[in-house]
């Protein structure tokens, strides 16, 4: 659970399409505006994590041998963040975007259409919850789904940090982009360091029977 808290840390801290939303519609109409939309985000990571769980547990039961390759998959898709994260041109989710004013149903919607329409977020799921299960323990499922929602609670929590203090966060690195990049950096060098250790780690690969 720690292993998977802290690479749920450096995925929020990564600019994407949730992230960009939640703050420029709590930079836009205010911080209930964008905790009304992470709702509708949460709501959306709970789907795709009990679909991903249901599945996981009919892959790992009836073929093992996938647990290794969604492991290096998914070690493959944590340096691809990291490279998006540090490549040239790359942007921050607080440079300011402005939007329409709207009702908090629809702030709702949109929060829960930003997340489902999102591919990755299934793609994050399958790729990264193998790297934290230990089939030999039995309850695939429950597993699944205990670290799902670690990942969860993570990007739920910080999101809501993040959209409370959107406005000022902005302002202030508005004035210093050089913190706009050093946290781009950090990042990317985090995820990139962890899916090392995960490829170089095979404690958990399974062996066929």
């Amino acid at each position: 659970m720690l292993g998977i808290a802290l690479v749920s840390l450096g995925m929020v801290l990564t600019p994407g399409p949730n992230m960009i939303y939640l703050v420029s519609r709590s930079i836009t109409q205010g911080r209930r505006a964008g905790l009304i939309s992470l709702i509708g985000v949460a709501l959306g990571f709970t789907v795709y994590l009990t679909a991903t769980c249901l599945g996981l547990t009919a892959i790992f039961a009836y073929v093992p041998a996938a647990y290794t390759v969604l492991k290096l998959a998914g070690a493959a898709y944590l340096l691809w963040l990291a490279w998006n994260a540090v490549k040239p041109g790359g942007t921050s989710a607080f440079e300011p975007r402005e939007l329409e004013i709207e009702p908090p149903r629809k702030l709702f919607a949109m929060g829960l259409l930003t997340c489902l329409l999102n591919p990755k977020i299934a793609i994050l799921y399958l790729s990264l919850l193998p790297q934290f299960i230990d089939p030999a323990m039995g309850h695939v499922l429950l597993q699944s789904l205990a670290l799902g929602s670690v990942q969860i609670f993570i990007g739920t929590l910080v999101n809501a940090l993040i959209a409370v203090s959107a406005g000022t966060l902005a302002a202030f690195l508005a004035r210093r982009p050089l913190w706009l990049r050093v946290q781009r950096y950090f990042m990317g060098t985090v995820l990139a360091g962890i899916a090392v250790h995960l490829v170089a780690d095979r404690s958990k690969a399974l062996v066929p029977a």
